[in-house]
């Protein structure tokens, strides 16, 4: 069975094409929306999904065809139903339900958030772990319960630490998405900042942190380099290119750290021995680094999914479409966007054949 999966519920807009016999992708390609400035304005991300979403369908129409395949092999459609952006979500769905229609497919909507989890399950083999999702808009850390149904144990408080790195960056003019950009920074900083560190429990808070970046950047234009790097510590900076290395070297410390708690404390009070990596921030390299020691730490056995999976990626709504294909229906007037769904709205998928 193969099935065409779309994401579209932020900056991207992937298609991917996945073999459920074999669990393999075949075609995973995406345009990603950036900006210099401005980070995602709607009517730009807007305008470039509607301008560039043909060229992904086409390059993934080429792929396939490169594999002896065809639009016509499809057996099934799936889509990012929600969470996420309005106007992105709209687009998606279009382009799904068009397809659908034209090459008379049946069609599925999932849960952005679920697609994550479950292409990280597929790929680690684990049978029911603990997931550890860090997108843009998502922290959370969940699991399944007894009852079979997904669990958010931890999260965020207010931002993502996706938007908190990306809303950084813009501060420091670096540019959107900003993540990848800090996380490459943080490895010619020197100094340690003493950045907010804020845990309840077993959730988490970075608003405090973009609030520090923005007065630092403040202290070193008005106050002629004297930066405050912690209550009794100033520093000062010849160049701004320094601090803004040390402040990434701070962030991805101090943020990652925080994860890192929260997550030991849920797989603690889970009693869960596996742990999966998911979303675009779990990519980094220090990242994986601190979950590493943390999971040494507790005898847990954790990975990472693949980079290529780990982003936004219309592969991962291939497959859970393929674990939600009872829902499949050739009625596209009952396939709409839903923006704010949540992943304990969905029950938990089993593994199940063709």
């Amino acid at each position: 069975m193969l099935i065409l999966g779309i994401e579209c519920t932020a900056h991207t807009f992937g298609i991917g094409i996945v073999d459920s016999k074999l669990q393999n992708v075949i075609v995973n390609v995406k345009n990603v929306y950036t900006s210099q400035d401005s980070g995602m304005d709607p009517r730009k991300l807007t305008k470039y999904h509607v301008t560039n979403f043909n060229q992904t369908l086409l390059k993934a129409v080429n792929e396939l065809k490169m594999q002896g395949l065809n639009l016509s092999n499809i057996d099934l459609i799936s889509f990012s139903q929600g969470p996420g952006l309005g106007n992105s979500l709209k687009i998606g769905c279009l382009v799904a339900k068009t397809l659908s229609k034209t090459l008379q497919i049946p069609l599925v909507g999932v849960n952005h958030i679920q697609s994550h989890y479950e292409i990280g399950k597929m790929v680690s083999g684990f049978k029911n772990p603990l997931f550890v999702n860090i997108t843009g808009v998502n922290s959370q850390v969940a699991g399944v319960n007894s009852q079979g149904t997904y669990v958010v144990y931890g999260e965020t408080e207010d931002v993502g630490l996706g938007n908190c790195l990306d809303s950084c960056a813009r501060i420091m003019g670096l540019g959107f998405p900003g993540g990848p950009i800090i996380d490459s920074y943080a490895k010619l900083g020197e100094e340690l900042f003493e950045l907010p560190y804020t845990i309840k429990g077993m959730n988490v808070a970075f608003s405090g942190i973009i609030n520090f970046v923005k007065q630092r950047i403040v202290e070193f234009e008005t106050k002629e380099g004297i930066v405050k790097v912690s209550k009794d510590k100033n520093k000062y900076y010849e160049s701004k290119e320094q601090l803004i290395y040390d402040l990434s070297y701070s962030l991805v410390e101090n943020c990652f750290a925080m994860i890192q708690e929260v997550a030991k404390r849920a797989l603690c009070y889970t009693c869960q021995k596996e742990l999966v990596l998911v979303g675009g921030v779990a990519s980094s390299k220090r990242f994986c680094e601190m979950t590493t020691l943390m999971c040494q730490s507790i005898k847990v056995t954790y990975t990472t999914t693949p980079l290529s999976l780990c982003m936004d990626n219309g592969a991962m709504i291939a497959w859970l479409g393929y674990l939600r294909r009872d829902r499949a229906t050739t009625n596209i007037s009952y396939s709409q966007p839903k923006p704010y769904i949540t992943v304990e709205e969905e029950p938990f998928v089993k593994n199940i054949k063709d």
